[in-house]
């Protein structure tokens, strides 16, 4: 027990105190104690007591049964909800993910013996003070990540515990302790007993922390070779071409370094070169090349995404930047060029083709940096012209529609949309087209072939 002081939430300490009240120990617990000891901001507030759940719905007049099997009521106060859960011991483990059963205990010391790491076994109350009974605050000083008792049992208990040990090391900016890292590299195979909606949300959070360079660390305690074998694939593999100074896996992450901070982002930094490795050829200069590896990445990305059952928004967004990422590396990019480029990708998702061409160039040597700089701020200039002088990109901002065509006496169907298609094209060369008299007479033209 530590003489420290954290500030509770007002609702949260009203709880406590009425479980209090009632004869029932209650306390803060887990993340939330963590990261007030840390000085963060939590993002929600658990509490654990000696009181069965029966005797908890007792004592607050509005609960709802979110957990009961395990313990949890949900208390609600005004509009806002707190999960309290009782003091419980789990019972064994037969799929490395759950308890085939829990029983609850009046002992807060069985509590938080069954929790994952001692950072987040530390329980806190007013009237208490903070409850640290395996050293979390002391790993907390370290900066280690270290399993609460026996490393092995709390693995081969939830294998999911492995992903969140390098997800907290990677939000922490902290490193594993050593028996914990030897217990998760004998435990990872049953990795593959985690559901992959799971390891997708732990993955999400690790690559989108401040530290994405900790995926180095899933590579070497063996966590990639089983959820993300194609990263693996690039660790190691040269990149013998004067423009690059890292092997293909060491360039992903420090292009997901530079790369900002959300997960569409993040992911297509993670996938951007995903396939160079199959794509690498080296000439007789013994100079490297990894033509097509844009075209390829994305669909290689696009099966990973779908393994760890992604959002098809995510899919599609994170496909379509990988595909167009090397987009205008030989500088011979042209305002005609530009629009078509803007138009397949999207011109409100260019900022994300420009951020994600600015982490690559990051992630490269200095070889012609003057050049690749000057090819950069040459694209960005045109981009800016475009939108400044309102080029048209899409159907939707010709100046003629459907029902425009229509009336040249063609009838509704795919013709309607081959002809707004073919006039799209020739706005994009020439948008001094773009007028309603002139789209009707090529589109009369067309007509006409």
């Amino acid at each position: 027990m530590r003489d420290l002081k954290i500030n509770m939430p007002v609702k949260v300490s009203k709880i406590i105190n009425m479980l209090n009240s009632a004869g029932f120990e209650a306390y803060a617990v887990g993340g939330c104690v963590r990261d007030s000891v840390l000085g963060r901001e939590p993002n929600d507030w658990d509490i654990t007591t000696s009181a069965m759940p029966e005797e908890v719905k007792a004592i607050f007049r509005r609960t709802v049964d979110t957990g009961i099997k395990h313990g949890t009521v949900t208390v609600l106060l005004g509009d806002e909800g707190f999960e309290v859960t009782t003091f419980r011991v789990d019972g064994e483990y037969t799929d490395h993910r759950h308890p085939e059963e829990v029983s609850f205990t009046r002992e807060l010391e069985e509590d938080l013996l069954r929790r994952d790491f001692t950072i987040n076994a530390m329980a806190y109350s007013d009237s208490t003070g903070l409850v640290d009974l395996y050293g979390g605050i002391n790993d907390l000083e370290d900066k280690l990540i270290k399993a609460v008792g026996d490393p092995d049992a709390r693995f081969d208990e939830d294998a999911l515990r492995i992903m969140r040990a390098v997800r907290f090391a990677a939000q922490l900016g902290f490193d594993i302790e050593g028996r914990t890292k030897e217990a998760i590299i004998r435990h990872t195979e049953f990795l593959s007993d985690v559901s992959a909606e799971r390891i997708e949300a732990e993955l999400t959070k690790l690559i989108t922390s401040a530290h994405p360079e900790k995926l180095i660390d899933a590579y070497e305690l063996g966590i990639t070779g089983v959820i993300l074998p194609e990263f693996d694939m690039t660790m190691g593999v040269p990149q013998n071409n004067p423009y690059h100074k890292y092997d293909v896996g060491r360039h992903i992450i420090a292009v997901m370094q530079n790369t900002p901070a959300t997960k569409m982002m993040r992911y297509t930094a993670l996938f951007h070169d995903i396939s160079k490795p199959e794509c690498r050829t080296t000439d007789e200069r013994g100079i490297d090349h990894f033509k097509m590896h844009a075209v390829l990445g994305a669909d290689k990305a696009r099966e990973i995404m779908r393994r760890l059952k992604m959002d098809n928004d995510t899919i599609h967004a994170v496909t379509r930047l990988i595909y167009w990422h090397d987009y205008g590396i030989k500088g011979d990019v042209t305002k005609r060029s530009l629009r078509r480029m803007m138009s397949k990708l999207g011109a409100e998702n260019f900022p994300d083709y420009l951020a994600i061409r600015r982490a690559d160039m990051a992630g490269q040597s200095d070889f012609r940096k003057e050049e690749k700089d000057e090819i950069y701020r040459n694209i960005e200039a045109l981009y800016e012209e475009i939108i400044a002088e309102g080029d048209c990109l899409t159907i939707k901002d010709l100046a003629v529609n459907g029902g425009d065509i229509m009336k040249l006496g063609i009838p509704a169907g795919p013709k309607i949309g081959e002809i707004l298609s073919y006039l799209l094209e020739r706005v994009m060369d020439d948008p001094s087209l773009n007028e309603k008299s002139d789209l009707i007479t090529l589109a009369e033209t067309y007509e006409m072939k």
